[in-house]
């Protein structure tokens, strides 16, 4: 006899990967820091709120993305072994810089 186990979201179903919002704002990333679940993939969710691009780069990650003025993207992101990760704003690297904690 077959045995299957159900769960909350469906037969079997994988939960979907949680999203973490990031916002440009003033050539700066808020929040500068982001805590994510180690070892478990999510979603970078990046609105620009300024009048100019900014690209998300991250040499940690292997990530770079350019993100046009006014608009929002979402970025699928790997699950990450535990530690801290940086990222700056390519075009604003002063001031536009963080971390990614992986818990």
């Amino acid at each position: 006899m077959a045995c299957l186990a159900l769960t909350p979201s469906g037969l079997g179903a994988a939960d979907p990967p949680g999203e973490i919002a990031l916002t440009i704002e003033n050539n700066r990333f808020q929040p500068e820091e982001l805590k994510v679940k180690a070892g478990a993939p999510w979603v970078l969710v990046i609105t620009n709120k300024d009048k100019g691009p900014e690209e998300f780069e991250s040499h940690d990650l292997r990530i770079e993305k350019v993100i046009p003025a006014g608009k929002t993207v979402r970025l699928k992101m790997p699950a990450l072994k535990p530690g801290s990760y940086r990222f700056v704003g390519e075009y604003h690297e002063k001031t536009a810089k963080g971390r990614i904690i992986a818990e």
